[in-house]
């Protein structure tokens, strides 16, 4: 089995890593379009923290081990770039946005970006975070009395897109939700299906699919260029992230962005600052039902700390148990259960050598259960994250949000709004798992519950 203590080597004298052999000119494409989180875990298994997999005519080598990750995405994160098939097919849905650009575009766009995401502007997005909640709170208790089941994991969406859309861009996005879940969800879809192809056809052929995929994109564009147009009509001073990307030049040319510069960037933010932090909110949803103890620890600080008040961002240092239970639902469900990089130039990472040419996987899904990091790793344990604990671990045994220069840069965002969302909710409604009605992890772009999580109300 491979080691993160693996002696290091020159590339040309490395061996290549250990891998499964896979079938004549598929190599693993069937088991890995199967149940792509089962065959993942299951080569950690078999072959250790480095493996390299044939999917089709193309080689791709998981790491596991949090040395190895951090490499990649830090120690030596200028020999790796996002050109993959990963990130092809999401720049089909996302164009060139912060999530997919490179180079110095990317850090220009990341320098105007980030003030937006600095904790002292956040601090003032604590309130419309909370007050979002609140009105979710009321829609959650007037369903109590009729004990009908119903989809929470919709309502996150609804409730994560507006609040992305209100703190990022001053727009109300609460109208359009449906129908840019129903698009992303879609496209996620879609692009799973083109990445798992040996051979992805061409989009410009008109096949059912790709119209679709056409259309929900066409979907998400309106929705985006509606933002745009109505903030160019109103005009005035605004101090939102939608504004500094809109009057940024370019130190060089002095040019603003263009219209599709400002689009790609738009939608980028718009469904990464909600889609993720759902998905995350609807599988603590789930842990805490399957997990009562738990459930009567998180309530209990609750009604301790805030008493049946709303809480404020000045509460959240307070709430760590509620923190310790969104790390731990982000290690066991991590939205953002993969990343893809492409070595520049050879490389070598545990003994092994990683060639140019190929492709790299780091998996915060395998990472987070890896049986040598985490004792029990399927069990929901939170206070894994007491500071003691942490301490223990090496730093990127726990990477939901990536890591070094590339780290997401909405990671404070979203841990803050998850507390807050939790701590509003959870005090007034008690969500259970309904019977009757089967989920799974699906994992696309994210790792969404399919098709949905159906629960029922009541007072905690």
């Amino acid at each position: 089995m491979s080691t993160a203590s693996a002696p290091a080597s020159s590339p040309a004298d490395a061996p290549l890593p250990p891998g499964p052999r896979g079938e004549p000119l598929l190599g693993c494409v069937r088991e890995l379009r199967k149940d792509p989180l089962a065959f993942f875990s299951k080569q950690l298994r078999e072959y250790g923290d480095v493996v390299r997999i044939r999917v089709g005519p193309v080689f791709v080598t998981m790491l596991a081990h949090p040395d190895h990750v951090r490499h990649v995405l830090q120690d030596n994160a200028r020999n790796y770039n996002k050109q993959t098939r990963g990130f092809a097919v999401v720049r089909e849905l996302l164009g060139q946005g912060l999530l997919t650009s490179e180079g110095d575009f990317w850090l220009r766009q990341r320098r105007l970006a980030q003030p937006a995401f600095h904790r002292q502007r956040l601090a003032g997005f604590a309130r419309t975070m909370v007050d979002a909640s609140v009105d979710l709170a009321n829609t959650l208790e007037s369903r109590i009395a009729s004990g009908q089941p119903f989809d929470v994991a919709e309502d996150f969406t609804h409730l994560t897109l507006r609040i992305a859309g209100l703190t990022l861009f001053g727009t109300d996005v609460g109208d359009e939700s449906h129908a840019i879940g129903e698009a992303l969800g879609r496209a996620q879809t879609f692009a799973n299906q083109r990445l798992t192809r040996l051979i992805p056809l061409p989009r410009a052929l008109p096949l059912p699919s790709h119209l679709r995929f056409k259309k929900d994109v066409a979907t998400l564009d309106r929705v985006v260029r509606t933002i745009i147009d109505r903030r160019r009509r109103e005009g005035g001073e605004h101090h939102d992230l939608l504004q500094m990307l809109m009057e940024a030049r370019d130190e060089d040319t002095g040019e603003r962005m263009s219209d599709t510069q400002l689009r790609d960037e738009v939608l980028t933010l718009l469904l990464a600052g909600h889609e993720t932090t759902a998905s995350a909110l609807a599988w603590t949803v789930v842990l805490l039902s399957r997990n009562p103890e738990a459930r009567r620890s998180l309530e209990a600080e609750l009604a301790r700390e805030l008493a049946g008040r709303a809480p404020t961002v000045e509460d959240i240092p307070r709430l760590a148990y509620t923190r310790r239970v969104v790390d731990e639902s982000l290690r066991l469900y991590p939205p953002a259960w993969i990343f893809s990089r492409a070595p520049i130039q050879d490389d070598v990472v545990g003994g092994f050598r990683i060639p140019r040419g190929t492709f790299v996987l780091l998996l915060p899904w395998v990472t987070h259960r890896h049986p040598k990091l985490w004792d029990n790793p399927n069990t929901f344990d939170p206070d894994r994250f007491l500071p003691e604990r942490e301490r223990e671990r090496p730093r990127f045994a726990w990477f939901p949000f990536g890591g070094g220069p590339r780290q997401c840069i909405g990671n404070q965002f979203a841990l803050m709004e998850l507390v807050l969302v939790l701590a509003t909710l959870l005090q007034r409604v008690r969500l259970d798992l309904a019977p009757g009605h089967d989920f799974a992890p699906a994992p696309a772009i994210t790792l969404r519950p399919r098709p949905g999580v159906w629960v029922t109300a009541t007072r905690p």
